[in-house]
């Protein structure tokens, strides 16, 4: 026998949120907020001096960082150093007890190692904070506690204010590790405004998937030359018709004698100025002047949302008020991002 829907008073089933589950959400995300607005406080009295100087370190290292963490903080070192990766500072993740294994020689004296630990007491850790002593490895320690063993041996110690886990045992590590991956993050953006790191720049380590067609440029996928569906100003719309039926991008656009951008005929001038006589008026007669034009170094986000914002299918691209190129909607599709 299958087991029966609840019902309410109507016979529907009944689809009324269980409030013990959202009670329980509110609490835990309560308890994770209580941590982070903890940690910003510590940012303004004792945690700002040592946040400081782990930036300079690894913003004046000649090497990677390695970071490095046992069970839930091994997770979150992993997350932070592919966050690093990918906003231009070198990092990867070292798994302690396979450094104990020979994958200490993976870490040399010009690397820097983050090493993440909510006790400070990590056994696995023991071997990487001999080997950085040993070898002279700036060690920066990500923990809980000022007074533990590896707060007592890193150079540098982010001291994390200790704040309840969101777990009603207060065991399963929650509070902790959303705190610790908070502070990840403002490691990895506050490097990448350090180096200047830009847009351009952040493309180059996602070429991949929406993200990367996003930070592609409008010069990647504009058509020019033959493809772009110019006319000169003096011409019939006869001929621009033409032009634009054959180019099959939805406009014209205009150029005056010089080859400077003028206008363009969009579907809507056409339906605007339809009458009998449309085909032999000029194209200036129609045109909307002074059309907008991007740069072809503009990232096909900013182009999209400029598409969405004024409701256009195509943009030109032009440099130094000469069309060279025009983008579509349709070559966005094609691109991956509309």
């Amino acid at each position: 026998m299958q087991a029966q829907s609840p019902q309410n008073g109507s016979g529907h089933a009944d689809d009324a949120p269980d409030r013990a589950a959202i009670a329980s959400a509110r609490r835990t995300l309560l308890a994770e907020k209580g941590g982070l607005d903890a940690m910003l406080a510590a940012l303004e009295n004792g945690l700002g001096a040592p946040f400081t100087a782990s930036i300079d370190a690894i913003a004046a290292m000649t090497g990677r960082v390695i970071v490095t963490g046992m069970g839930k903080s091994g997770h979150v070192g992993r997350k932070l150093a592919a966050t690093l990766a990918s906003t231009g500072t070198a990092a990867y993740y070292v798994h302690p007890g396979e450094a104990s294994h020979g994958d200490l020689g993976m870490i040399r004296s010009e690397d820097v190692i983050v090493a993440l630990s909510w006790s400070g007491e990590t056994s696995e850790l023991s071997d990487l904070i001999a080997y950085s002593k040993r070898h002279g490895v700036t060690l920066i320690a990500v923990t809980s506690r000022a007074d533990s063993t590896l707060a007592r041996a890193a150079n540098v110690a982010l001291v994390l204010p200790r704040a309840p886990e969101a777990c009603p045992n207060g065991l399963a590590p929650t509070t902790s590790t959303t705190m610790q991956l908070a502070l990840g993050d403002a490691l990895a953006v506050a490097l990448l405004e350090r180096r200047g790191f830009t847009a351009h720049d952040f493309r180059s380590f996602h070429p991949g998937g929406k993200l990367g067609a996003m930070l592609k440029t409008a010069r990647d996928i504009m058509h020019t030359g033959e493809r772009m569906p110019l006319i000169g100003q003096g011409e019939t719309m006869d001929r621009a018709l033409a032009i634009q039926s054959e180019k099959s991008l939805g406009c014209v656009v205009v150029i005056d004698a010089e080859g400077r951008l003028a206008g363009i005929v969009t579907d809507g001038d056409i339906r605007r100025h339809m009458a009998d006589d449309l085909l032999g008026r000029r194209v200036e007669q129609v045109m909307t002047r002074n059309p907008m034009a991007i740069a072809p170094d503009m990232l096909l986000g900013e182009a999209l949302e400029i598409m969405q914002n004024r409701k256009v299918s195509a943009l030109i691209v032009a440099e130094a008020d000469r069309p060279v190129g025009l983008v579509h909607v349709l070559d966005l599709l094609r691109a991956g991002i509309a």
